[in-house]
């Protein structure tokens, strides 16, 4: 193969080309340029086509014709020839052809239709020097790369097994043409020599929908940055590209590059795995190294945008120095270097992202061993995660452990030996086009090199071969269909590119297992793989920890990692350590994974799939301790009947029910004697007929509150109380009326008597109660109501309402001012007759009254609870036993003990000796 470097421009004769093959087309008259340069002259002057500057077959030809203008300034002159000359001239250009050596088969197919192929077989990190110099760079001079070797031989073996052993294009030969695009550095001059016809010339046409370029697919380029230039050009085309390693996102924009398609998931499922991975181990403080390119850039803002709003933070980020293209450390790359290994020696953080191609890495990881930096976990993108010439550094394994993400791996029958098989030079078939060459179609040392590590690359399992594998069958089915062969011949005919990319789009089959498509956004989800790097001799050096599906998004099938860490312990990397259950973060600076553990207090809790940062209250019925998870229900406090208070109540109001009883009873046996006229004859009934009620109505004050007992307590008790108080009111009004006012107001007494005024006023207030007692339960709801214990949180207080202390003090107002009324009249009356004298009585009932309901209103001031329940209902059994056994019970006793002092003579007796006292 010849040279890409500058050659000394030659007169040549013009050679036409045969164009024999069927794909191309005669093209439409149009100007035409020239790749590789072909017709290039120096001072970039057109002339032609007569002077002429070769790149790699120098012998070209154009027709002479007379008249020719004056070459270039700066192009070789020949001078007029005689035919002896000339002839001499013409054997030199004959030898030189002769002497042209033959095309390498691992470059060139000969066959029907032509496959385009761009692998990085040399790279270096920057290789735009060639640029100062108007020339294509000459990829030989840079560092072989034995894995962009191994993918070229996947295609080639892909295309030779489709041609000799495929039921796919029967009759008809797949052949390629493969050029080494040496990374970065060598991407247009493939393309447009890919874009060419057989001539070597791109002609400029208006419409391109039926031009046949020299290749009907492209397979490659290797990494994003060239995909997306290369892919610039061909969608202009729209001649089909398939990349099988450039993850760029970008390339998801049909818009953009509508002729692109991938067989390898794109960067956000790369980024969702390496996340998934270090959720799964629980590393959530890190740090991410990047190299200085549109790959370390693109790919940690979307770890960035991924890792926003998670628990996993960045401890810092730092950039790569870009090597020299000699790989000659230079002291500023030295001192940057050292910055990096010092910042990650420094910090806490043991888990390390690196995003970075392998070219970039050489000079860190030499800086990471000369510093014996080690303990840390090493995550691998794809760009670097199977490069064997790193995995060639063996003291690398003592820096820490090595993870990377990489496309599955998936072993082709038979390619191991064909790798390594030295491919024979074969001239062309006589029906098919002879080859031309380009630059960069050449590797010296590719196969010896590639033999060297044809263990390693065996054991590994051909990782990433699949993908070019997939790529090459996917275009033959597409040719295939498009073609419309049957099984056992195909129609040879031309073939468009765009007509070629739409049955691309559309292939559906099964390969090795696995199910090859494209989606939406012409990708191929194929699984990734995430690989721990062993140095075991004769075992994989990839071997395989987990994988990640792109259509579920999950990372699952989780093996034994081997850390190389004390008592093979998974390495922590966390700026904080965890908190104990029941403790919340507070954020120590701007990244939420440092923090400092509080515990929550009582009556919170922490909610940590919810809330890591702030502790949640318990609802009102439930409490918690100190540093709890979760709340409990409170212990709810209500009275009930198996404890000593209510038992006591209890046993003090059925004294007072019978007592009562006994009471009604006697007063119904006794009705027609003056000592039960006396204490107010049918009135009597109507006052102790609403204390038995009262008395009965013990139970709504035991077990748990409800609606109906909270209207008990709030509107039966106070209405037979204002009932009772009523009637002793009026009773001592009425004894005053008979001995003092009858005489001074005689009309009035008399008006009173007809008009039945003691029942009237008893009615009027009872009425007035219960106008009282209904506004009462309009402004604050019967309903029962739950509250903590002050006192207890623990425990839950049942009540009918929380503001019942202010009820009560409302609805016995009345009560208490009846109460006051009463005790005046009764105080009145202490100069009666002692059967009618019933001050002491009246005064010690409404006294009683009066202070205990203004203690009860005080007392529930303060206390809440059950202690509160069971005084109120205490102070209520007391009042009801005051007016039982205070008022009547001397009656009763007068009546069942002294029966002598119950008949007329002895009332008759009485009044006489008040009225003659009085005269």
């Amino acid at each position: 193969m010849g040279s890409c470097g500058p050659s000394r421009p030659h007169r040549v004769l013009r050679r036409d080309r045969p164009h024999s093959r069927l794909p191309h087309a005669t093209s439409p008259k149009s100007s035409n340029l020239s790749t590789c340069p072909r017709s290039f002259a120096r001072h970039g002057e057109w002339q032609d086509h007569h002077y002429v500057n070769v790149c790699a077959n120098p012998l070209t030809s154009s027709s002479q014709h007379s008249g020719e203008a004056e070459p270039p300034p700066g192009t070789l002159h020949f001078p007029v020839m005689g035919p002896q000359a000339r002839a001499v001239c013409s054997l030199f250009f004959l030898l030189q052809v002769l002497a042209e050596p033959a095309e390498n088969p691992d470059f060139h197919l000969a066959g029907d239709y032509l496959l385009g192929g761009l692998f990085s077989l040399h790279a270096n990190m920057k290789g735009i020097v060639h640029l100062n110099f108007l020339k294509v760079p000459k990829c030989k001079e840079y560092e072989m790369k034995v894995l962009g070797y191994n993918l070229m031989q996947a295609m080639r073996f892909a295309v030779e097994e489709i041609n000799n052993h495929s039921s796919l294009l029967p009759g008809v030969l797949l052949g390629y043409e493969v050029v080494d695009s040496c990374y970065i550095s060598n991407n247009i001059q493939p393309v447009l020599y890919f874009l060419s016809q057989d001539d070597y010339f791109l002609p400029i046409q208006e419409d391109y929908s039926h031009y046949v370029p020299r290749v009907v697919a492209i397979i490659g380029p290797d990494n994003s940055e060239s995909t997306i230039t290369v892919a610039h050009f061909l969608s202009l085309f729209l001649l089909p590209q398939i990349t099988y390693s450039a993850i760029s996102d970008e390339l998801q924009d049909k818009l953009r590059f509508p002729a692109v398609l991938r067989t390898v998931p794109g960067a956000n499922h790369q980024v969702e795995a390496m996340v998934q991975l270090l959720l799964h181990f629980r590393w959530n403080w890190i740090i991410v190294l990047v190299s200085r390119d549109h790959y370390g850039r693109d790919n940690s803002q979307l770890l960035s945008k991924r890792l926003a709003g998670s628990d996993i933070c960045i401890a810092f980020q730092e950039v790569l120095p870009t090597p020299q293209p000699s790989h000659v450390v230079t002291p500023q790359e030295r001192r940057r270097l050292k910055v990096i290994v010092d910042k990650l020696q420094q910090s806490s953080a043991k888990v390390v992202v690196v995003f970075s191609p392998d070219l970039a890495l050489h000079n860190f990881f030499g800086e990471v061993l000369r510093r014996n930096f080690s303990g840390v976990v090493w995550i691998a993108s794809e760009s670097w995660a199977v490069n064997l010439d790193l995995h060639n550094l063996t003291e690398l394994h003592h820096t820490g452990t090595f993870l990377g993400i990489t496309p599955h791996s998936v072993r082709i029958p038979g390619f191991s030996e064909f790798r390594v098989r030295r491919a024979q030079a074969r001239p062309p078939a006589s029906n098919r086009t002879n080859l031309g060459a380009t630059c960069n179609q050449e590797c010296d040392t590719c196969l010896d090199t590639t033999m060297s590590f044809n263990t390693i690359l065996t054991l590994s399992g051909e990782r990433g071969v699949y993908n070019v594998y997939a790529a090459v069958y996917a275009i033959a089915h597409a040719l295939h269909s498009l073609l419309g062969c049957s099984q056992t011949s195909c129609p040879k005919e031309v073939v468009y590119p765009w007509r070629l990319l739409q049955e691309i789009k559309k292939v559906n089959f099964t390969l090795l297992g696995h199910h090859i498509y494209f989606d939406q956004q012409g990708d191929l989800p194929m699984p990734l793989e995430v690989v721990q790097w062993q140095w075991i001799p004769n075992q994989n050096p990839f071997q395989s920890i987990a994988f990640y599906c792109p259509t579920e998004r999950q990372l699952k099938n989780f093996c034994r990692v081997s850390w190389h860490t004390p008592n093979d312990t998974i390495p922590v990397s966390t700026c904080s350590k965890d908190c104990q259950p029941g403790q919340k973060k507070k954020a120590m600076g701007i990244h939420t994974c440092c923090f400092e553990c509080l515990d929550c207090l009582p009556g919170t809790f922490l909610n940590a799939t919810a809330d890591e940062f702030d502790c949640q209250p318990c609802p009102n019925n439930e409490w918690s301790h100190r540093k709890d998870t979760s709340c409990f229900k409170r212990q709810l406090a209500f009275l009930e009947w198996h404890t000593v208070p209510t038992i006591i109540v209890a046993i003090l109001a059925a004294l007072g029910f019978l007592s009562t009883l006994a009471i009604l009873i006697t007063f119904g046996r006794h009705f027609q004697t003056p000592m039960v006229r006396s204490a107010g004859g049918p009135m009597c009934f109507l006052m102790l007929t609403p204390l038995l009620v009262a008395y009965t109505l013990l139970p709504v004050y035991v077990g748990p509150p409800t609606v109906s007992t909270c209207l008990c307590r709030q509107t039966f008790f106070t209405v037979c109380f204002t009932i009772c108080i009523a009637c002793i009111t009026v009773r001592s009004f009425q004894i005053i009326c008979v001995f003092k006012l009858a005489r001074r107001f005689p009309r009035a007494y008399a008006y009173w008597v007809r008009g039945h005024g003691p029942y009237v006023f008893v009615a009027v207030m009872t009425a007035l109660k219960v106008g009282i007692v209904a506004g009462s339960l309009l402004v604050t709801s019967a309903s029962p109501t739950a509250h903590a214990d002050p006192s207890d949180p623990k425990t839950m207080i049942l009540s009918c309402n929380p503001n019942y202390h202010k009820g009560i003090l409302f609805n016995t107002s009345l009560d208490l001012v009846l109460s006051v009324v009463g005790f005046s009249f009764a105080y009145t009356g202490k100069g009666l007759p002692t059967n009618y004298n019933e001050a002491k009585f009246i005064t010690f009932c409404m006294t009683f009254y009066f202070t205990s309901s203004i203690s009860l209103c005080t007392f529930m001031t303060v206390y809440e609870g059950v202690l509160a329940t069971i005084v109120d209902l205490l102070v209520i059994v007391l009042n009801l036993l005051a007016i039982s056994l205070g008022y009547f019970g001397p009656k009763c006793y007068m009546i069942l003990f002294h029966p002598e002092q119950n008949t007329p003579a002895y009332f008759n007796s009485l009044i006489q000796d008040y009225t003659m006292g009085r005269d």
